[in-house]
C-alpha cells in the first residue's frame, strides 16, 4: 500500500460506530430516533462501498473490501456491485438498457413485453417521489432476480460473491437480533429509507444525450452531499473516478464553467430544484429515446436496476 486516505478510514469507522451506538444505547430509550440515524448510516455505508470499490482508501482491493464488508443495508453483495458498477463506468454506454447495468431505461421491446401494471409502475418510478418509494423495491427485486439467474447458470464469480456476502451478512443479522430490533422493522425502517435516500442521488445522475459527457449530472449544492460523498458532482467523479470523495468539491470549484460545458449544461442548483420539477412529474420516458428496435430473439429483462 503506497498510501492510505485517512479521512475515508475515519468515516468508515464513524459510520459503523454511530450505527452500533444507536442500536446499543439509543434504541432502548428512543427507538424512532435510533432507526432514523441507523438508516442514515446505512445510506452512508452504501456511499462508502461505492468509494471503496473505486480503489479507496488504500491501494489494496482486498483491504478496501474488508473495510466495508458488513452490509448495513443487507441486500447487495460488494463484489456484484463492484462488477456491475465498474461496467456502468463505460461512459460511451451510459443509459443503454442493454449495456449499462444501472440504467432504468428500457428498450422498446423490453417495455412492450412487460405487463401493463409494471409499465405503469415504471412511469411512477420515474418521478422523484416514486423513485424514493418504489425504487428500492423494484430495484431490489430486479437485482436479486437477475442475480439468481446468474447463480443458476454458474456465471463466473457470482456464487463466490454471494457466498462472501452471506458470510458477511450473518454477523449483521445476529447483531440486529441481539439488539432486539425485529428484522421486519429493520428492513422497513432502516433498509428501505436508506435506499430511498440514495435514490435521491441516483434518480437524475444520468440522462440520455448524444454526447456521453452530457449524460452525467451536476448538482451544485446540497446538505446531503456528505451522505452522498459529494457524488452530487457526478460528472467530476465519472471523469476522474480515482479522485477521493473529499477532493471532488475542490476539483469542481476550480473549473465550474469547464464542467458545466463538458456535461452540456445538465446542472441543478440543488435537489430542491429537482424535487419541485419532478416530485410527481416523470423526468425521463421509460423507453430509451434511441434504443427502441426489436431484436429477433430478445432475452427477458429484469424488472429494475440496483439503486446503490
Amino acid at each position: 500500500m503506497r498510501r492510505i486516505e485517512w479521512p475515508t478510514v475515519a468515516l468508515i469507522a464513524g459510520c459503523y460506530g454511530v450505527w452500533a451506538i444507536c442500536g446499543l444505547w439509543l434504541w432502548p430509550v428512543a427507538p424512532v430516533s435510533a432507526l432514523c440515524i441507523m438508516a442514515a448510516m446505512a445510506a452512508l455505508h452504501s456511499s462508502l462501498v461505492h468509494e471503496n470499490l473505486h480503489g479507496h482508501p488504500t491501494r489494496n482491493r482486498h483491504v478496501n473490501e474488508a473495510l466495508v464488508t458488513l452490509p448495513l443495508s443487507l441486500i447487495y453483495p460488494y463484489r456484484r456491485y463492484q462488477a456491475t458498477h465498474l461496467a456502468h463506468h463505460h461512459d460511451a454506454r451510459l443509459t443503454d438498457p442493454l449495456e449499462d447495468p444501472e440504467s432504468w431505461y428500457k428498450a422498446r421491446w423490453q417495455h412492450d413485453r412487460m405487463p401493463p401494471l409494471i409499465q405503469s409502475l415504471l412511469v411512477v418510478n420515474n418521478t422523484l417521489i416514486g423513485r424514493m418509494v418504489l425504487g428500492p423495491v423494484l430495484g431490489s427485486i430486479g437485482f436479486v432476480t437477475s442475480e439468481m439467474q446468474l447463480v443458476r447458470h454458474n456465471a463466473r464469480g457470482v456464487r463466490r460473491a454471494w457466498g462472501l456476502h452471506l458470510a458477511s451478512l450473518a454477523p449483521v443479522l445476529a447483531l440486529i437480533w441481539a439488539l432486539g430490533i425485529p428484522l421486519w422493522l429493520y428492513v422497513l425502517a432502516v433498509v428501505w429509507p436508506a435506499l430511498a435516500l440514495i435514490s435521491i442521488r441516483t434518480f437524475a445522475e444520468h440522462r440520455w444525450h448524444d454526447a456521453p459527457e452530457g449524460r452525467t449530472i451536476i448538482v451544485e449544492h446540497s446538505p446531503l452531499a456528505w451522505l452522498f460523498l459529494n457524488n452530487n458532482l457526478h460528472i467530476v467523479h465519472h471523469q476522474i473516478p480515482a479522485a477521493p470523495w473529499y477532493a471532488l468539491p475542490r476539483l469542481y470549484s476550480e473549473r465550474p464553467a469547464h464542467w458545466q460545458a463538458l456535461n452540456h449544461g445538465y446542472v441543478y442548483r440543488n435537489y430542491w430544484q429537482m424535487f419541485r420539477a419532478h416530485a410527481l412529474r416523470p423526468k425521463e420516458p421509460v423507453v430509451h429515446p434511441v434504443l427502441q428496435q426489436h431484436p429477433a430473439t430478445p432475452a427477458p429483462a429484469p424488472l429494475g436496476k440496483q439503486a446503490a
